[in-house]
């Protein structure tokens, strides 16, 4: 194979012709034959036996051409955009023969789509919010706060009234205009009382009641509640208090720390808090400033993106939605059938992420060619070395999936992102306004009680699905 000449034709269209000469032709020919000839019958010969130029004789010696011309294809195009030095983006290709003989091989045409040239100023002096990472003495707090309700213990109650904060259980059972309702009754359910789990004014009259009471809870659905027969309406649900708990805390000192870590102190135990915290926080903080420059760095590069580097951003952006929710025990298929979206709703919530992720992968390898970027072989066992520790695997099973080549453009990608955050400003950001919080509402689910406070949500493919990492490949 050589390839014969390189022209532009469009926009990110590049037509290559390509020579094979006639000895590489003679070869596919032959290897046509052998996979063809036991399909062939001529007189004279069992069937699989009849030499090849007998059946060229008979059938016309062109007889083999279309296979042989199969055989060299893709293996020729291969070579001959790895020698123009091209990145191609799609594998649909327009094809044109030119020529094809014994005496010549053959001189076909392509035209493929590439990558586009890429236009990029202003990289270098970038400005991008960046979190403050500070760990204040609550966070630590909090942290602690969090050990401590897991080191904790169910105590039950014997000698008091139920209180906010104890943990109420019950039997349930509601009525609407005198008549039990579906969904209304519960046995031996486990309340946190303060909690909100369960419809306004039905905690607060559990609240005051002994172990072993039966009472009656009156009060009103709201009306936006998500099942229209009951919304708006008063009800009385008959309850019994079985048992009343209360979550007994640790003493939160030197002994706890023993039990809980491998500190001798409170004191260093919180200290270690605080630096985990602090690198936690710093690399939230980072995350967030490397994809606010990816925003930037999407709006300032040019170029005329084939729909094709999308739509593969769009497939692989798909395979790995399915691949979390097979990992949740959900096929697909399944999830596209629950929330009614269909496969061409779920791509059509994909293709705006994608495209700002081809735009920043596309900006980033430009500016790696503009400041001469090099990955070393040092880099890439490196990085082999530490994608294997992170995944538990061989280094050469990481290599399976992701082959050198590869491996050295997502570094230089890197890097190159390295260069813009380097030259980078980062700025604190702007105060916001304090809003009042909403109560988040709880998932609905079949078997939920109807006593609990539900609001209704309608499931769309772009609500529910996860959102794609914001950074570069």
């Amino acid at each position: 194979m050589s390839l014969k000449g390189t022209k532009k034709v469009d926009t990110n269209r590049y037509e290559l012709e390509i020579l094979v000469d006639k000895e590489k032709f003679a070869a596919a020919l032959d290897q046509a034959y052998q996979e063809n000839k036991d399909k062939i019958t001529i007189p004279g010969f069992r069937k699989g036996k009849a030499p090849k130029h007998m059946i060229e004789k008979m059938y016309g010696e062109n007889f083999f051409f279309e296979d042989a011309l199969n055989v060299v294809y893709a293996p020729s195009i291969e070579e001959a955009i790895a020698e123009s030095g091209l990145e191609y983006v799609d594998d649909k290709i327009d094809f044109d023969l030119v020529s094809i003989s014994r005496e010549e091989g053959i001189d076909f045409k392509v035209v493929i789509t590439v990558k586009p040239e890429v236009e990029i100023e202003g990289y270098k002096g970038l400005e991008a919010e960046k979190p403050v990472a500070d760990v204040t003495d609550a966070d630590v707090d909090a942290e602690v706060a969090k050990l401590a309700d897991r080191n904790s213990r169910l105590v039950t109650v014997e000698d008091r009234a139920a209180a906010n904060g104890d943990i109420a259980v019950i039997d349930y059972e509601g009525f609407v205009d005198g008549v039990a309702f579906q969904g209304g009754k519960g046995e031996s359910h486990s309340l946190t009382l303060g909690s909100g789990e369960f419809i306004p004014g039905f905690e607060e009259q559990v609240v005051g009641h002994n172990t072993g009471d039966e009472f009656d809870v009156n009060v009103e659905f709201p009306k936006e509640y998500h099942a229209e027969e009951l919304a708006g309406k008063p009800a009385v649900f008959k309850c019994k208090l079985h048992e009343i708990k209360f979550r007994e805390m640790p003493e939160l000192d030197d002994e706890f720390a023993k039990d809980v870590s491998e500190f001798d102190t409170l004191a260093d135990l919180k200290a270690d808090i605080k630096a985990k915290l602090a690198e936690s926080k710093e690399k939230a903080a980072d995350a967030q400033f490397e994809n606010a420059l990816a925003d930037k760095l999407a709006e300032i590069m040019k170029a005329e993106i084939p729909a094709a580097m999308i739509e593969a951003r769009v497939d692989q952006t798909v395979q790995d939605f399915a691949y979390r929710l097979q990992m949740q025990g959900m096929d697909i298929n399944t999830y596209l059938k629950f929330t009614g979206a269909g496969m061409d709703g779920l791509r059509d919530s994909f293709k705006e992420q994608a495209e700002h992720q081809v735009k920043v992968r596309l900006a980033l390898e430009k500016i790696a060619v503009l400041e001469n970027v090099e990955v070393t072989d040092e880099d890439v066992v490196a990085e082999y070395d530490r994608l294997a520790k992170a995944y538990n695997m061989e280094a050469d099973q990481i290599k399976m999936y992701v082959p050198e080549a590869e491996m050295k453009k997502d570094l230089a990608v890197n890097k190159a992102l390295d260069i813009v955050k380097a030259n980078a400003k980062a700025k604190k950001p702007a105060a916001k306004k304090a809003a009042a919080k909403k109560p988040a509402a709880k998932k609905e689910t079949a078997e939920e009680p109807a006593a609990k406070k539900t609001t209704a949500k309608k499931s769309t493919a772009k609500k529910t699905t996860a959102k794609a990492e914001e950074k570069a490949e």
